[in-house]
């Protein structure tokens, strides 16, 4: 006979406390935080501060080995409150967790910069929010397009590198008086180098609005001299088509039509649609049977455009190590080389 029953709680697993928001934003715990994390942690606040939000396989595939190793480091900078992660809803299935900044993670960036953390525009409730925003496929389709070039560069025997990526908000901070494209890009291989905007089109966007834009890039090619490439991002076979037939028509309307190459690509030309290095880019002005580009051999398209400057100091950065051991994070290039319009 049983006299003396364990209670019920006491066989259930250890659960450790979580420290409490008030805790978490104490100087004792940003005290803390100081000797435990690494130098690929702080690099993560900055790309979250400034790509907004970026999904678990992102994140593996911007800095981790393996997706282990990344959920194990991604749960404590959770614990932390370096990190909030989300799961947004879906049907059937479920989409991986998402991740943004927290208040720890702001108010260690603010202190690595020398200002006040209220300084640094930050404001968890609109982070937060960003699971709940109309925006949120968006933001993380085009942060895909980033990813899947910096995995691409990670690979064993890789021949080509991502030198710069500005963030929509960053393109917004230097052009938006002309254009706000959803990023800029510069892409090394083979001893070349090509920039480009891209347009990423969701399939919500008027085409006519879309196609609108070519002048605007023309406007900025005019002003500065320098000629970039448009690279537009398509979801479907369907939607490209005609994407392609409206920029067409919009490219010859303009005064310099040559000063605004465009390529097109759809998200069903490849196993993998968000890998902007394999060849998927078609000329606007082509027939819709022309064969599809790589990204390094776009500049073959249009003679005459001008090639980037390399920029020695960010030479091989992609290559650094960030944490303790060589192969696990390229580091994107914090900050990026300026481009040739702020060069000049």
């Amino acid at each position: 006979m049983i006299t003396n029953p364990t209670p019920q709680r006491a066989l259930r697993g250890h659960r450790p406390e979580r420290d409490t928001p008030r805790v978490r934003n104490s100087a004792e715990h940003h005290a803390w935080l100081a000797g435990h994390l690494t130098p690929r942690d702080r690099w993560l606040v900055r790309m979250l501060f400034e790509h907004k939000v970026f999904t678990t396989h992102q994140i593996v595939d911007l800095a981790f080995p393996t997706r282990r190793a990344a959920n194990l480091r991604l749960l404590n900078l959770h614990k932390w409150g370096v990190l909030h992660r989300f799961q947004p809803h879906r049907d059937s299935g479920s989409h991986p967790m998402h991740y943004v900044l927290d208040t720890a993670g702001a108010t260690l960036l603010a202190h690595e910069d020398g200002i006040e953390p209220g300084a640094l525009n930050y404001n968890r409730d609109r982070e937060i929010g960003r699971a709940y925003s109309l925006q949120l496929a968006h933001t993380v389709g085009c942060n895909g397009l980033l990813t899947a070039l910096i995995r691409r560069a990670r690979q064993p025997g890789a021949t080509g590198e991502l030198t710069a990526w500005w963030s929509a908000a960053r393109c917004g901070r230097h052009w938006g008086d002309i254009i706000t494209p959803d990023g800029y890009g510069r892409w090394r291989e083979a001893g070349r180098e090509v920039e480009w905007f891209v347009e990423f089109d969701f399939g919500t966007e008027q085409l006519s609005r879309l196609a609108a834009k070519l002048t605007r890039y023309e406007r900025l090619a005019t002003t500065t001299g320098i000629t970039t490439p448009v690279l537009v991002w398509l979801p479907t076979t369907e939607r490209e088509a005609t994407a392609r037939r409206a920029l067409a028509d919009a490219q010859r309307a303009l005064d310099h039509p040559r000063r605004v190459p465009v390529a097109t690509t759809n998200a069903t030309t490849s196993a993998d649609p968000l890998d902007m290095a394999l060849p998927r880019w078609r000329r606007v002005g082509d027939a819709d049977t022309a064969g599809r580009t790589r990204l390094a051999d776009l500049p073959a398209l249009w003679p005459g455009l001008s090639t980037p400057a390399p920029h020695p100091a960010n030479v091989n950065r992609t290559r650094q190590a960030v944490d303790e051991r060589p192969d696990l994070a390229p580091p994107h290039p914090m900050p990026p080389p300026e481009p040739a319009y702020r060069r000049r």
